[in-house]
């Protein structure tokens, strides 16, 4: 009776550990699968917040504009890049801007403000200015019966100045072709907050500011938006083939908002490492598992290798087993993952103003697709299967002899 009660307790201790090992690898699955939730879902979220706000997937420069800015580098408007955007697909929208760094003055106060020359019509469709007026009206094309155009001023600029809506503001710069610039527009409207990207600009309407900085015909950026922003750089590259214009650099927004990619790289390079300690903590655990069914069943593999079983079906037996054991707990972990990633994605978890590359997070959510689930399942299968290998060559090199004879 002691050698059945003996092998009945082996069969326990087995189960146990290996229900242990199953937790553990679902738990791993679970905790892999809300680090990539987290990560790709927040940064996908700020992604979208800065093309869509105001930067565009893609923009379009005359040379190195996007690195060393000057007034005199500039893409004239003949057509021929309309031609290219509009012919293409993958493009929704674009826009045409002018930029230029000045002096402004209201009625006893100056500031250094950045003017930038929009599209209006074509501006509305590529980002969110159109919506973030807050007090005022939005700026229009024409000038009113008085001669003067008008002009959509950043909080910070308003507040520095002391401007409301229907307010002079008189701004001063050097023009393109190097004669003092200088005008007077009125405030139609302010926008943005005090902490936006729009708080120390002017915006007015294209011809406007192409006549301001004597920029006739000429732009500094074309701002274009695309359907999908994981496809901005193969876009880019396409769009730099196809367009005929000398000396223009199209460049994704991966090198447009360089300070917030790399911001972006940096937080997904800590999730891999958090991953590679969720896999390793997953792999000393199937091992210790493996390691030890094949230490407590050193006589079944004597009996199997005694009758003829060859080494490489013992070491696929314990491989297949780890694997088996690995997709279960998966399983298990899938069931729980599920429903909380799901909440995450489309609830999330507020959090205060947090200011990451230049960009201000106000809430953390996940991203809800297959490769969220499908991505921990082969990386935590893989690393059971890698880890069974040991143990399972140990099982193969058994003799039947010292099998049998031990204890």
């Amino acid at each position: 009776m002691l050698l059945p009660r003996l092998a009945y307790r082996n069969i326990l201790r087995q189960r146990r550990r290996s229900l242990l090992t199953a937790l553990s690898m679902g738990g791993g699955y679970l905790l892999a699968c809300f680090a990539i939730s987290l990560s790709w879902g927040t940064w996908g979220q700020l992604v979208e917040l800065v093309t869509r706000d105001h930067s565009g997937h893609i923009q379009i420069h005359s040379g190195n504009y996007l690195n060393r800015p000057k007034m005199y580098k500039t893409i004239t408007t003949d057509g021929e890049i309309e031609r290219v955007l509009e012919a293409n697909e993958d493009v929704v929208s674009y826009s045409r801007r002018v930029h230029s760094s000045a002096l402004a003055y209201g009625d006893d106060r100056t500031t250094p403000v950045v003017v930038v020359g929009i599209d209006i019509a074509r501006e509305v469709k590529t980002s969110q200015i159109g919506n973030k007026v807050k007090i005022g009206s939005f700026i229009t094309n024409g000038p009113n019966q008085d001669g003067y155009y008008s002009a959509l001023i950043g909080f910070g600029v308003a507040d520095s100045l002391s401007l409301e809506p229907d307010d002079e503001i008189v701004l001063i710069t050097e023009g393109a072709d190097g004669s003092i610039a200088n005008d007077i527009y009125l405030v139609a409207g302010i926008v943005g907050t005090k902490t936006s990207w729009e708080m120390n600009r002017v915006f007015l309407p294209l011809k406007a500011a192409q006549e301001f900085l004597s920029m006739s015909g000429r732009v500094h950026e074309y701002a274009i938006l695309i359907e999908d922003t994981y496809e901005s750089e193969e876009i880019a590259a396409d769009l730099q083939n196809t367009i005929s214009t000398p000396d223009v650099t199209v460049s994704p927004w991966q090198k447009v908002e360089e300070t917030f990619y790399n911001s972006m790289r940096i937080d997904q390079q800590a999730m891999y490492i958090m991953l590679g300690v969720i896999i390793f903590m997953v792999c000393i655990g199937v091992l210790n598992t493996v390691l030890m069914s094949v230490l407590e069943r050193t006589r079944e593999f004597g009996v199997l290798r005694s009758i003829g079983t060859n080494p490489w079906r013992i070491m696929s037996l314990i491989f297949l087993e780890s694997t088996i054991l690995a997709i279960l707990s998966c399983g298990i972990g899938f069931v729980f993952s599920v429903p909380l990633i799901t909440w995450f994605a489309f609830v999330g978890i507020q959090m205060p103003p947090m200011d990451v590359g230049g960009v201000i997070a106000e809430s953390m959510v996940g991203e809800y697709s297959l490769f969220v689930f499908v991505a921990p399942l082969i990386i935590v299968v893989t690393a059971a299967a890698l880890v069974s290998i040991p143990p399972g060559i140990r099982a193969a090199r058994i003799t039947p002899v010292a099998a049998l004879g031990s204890h």
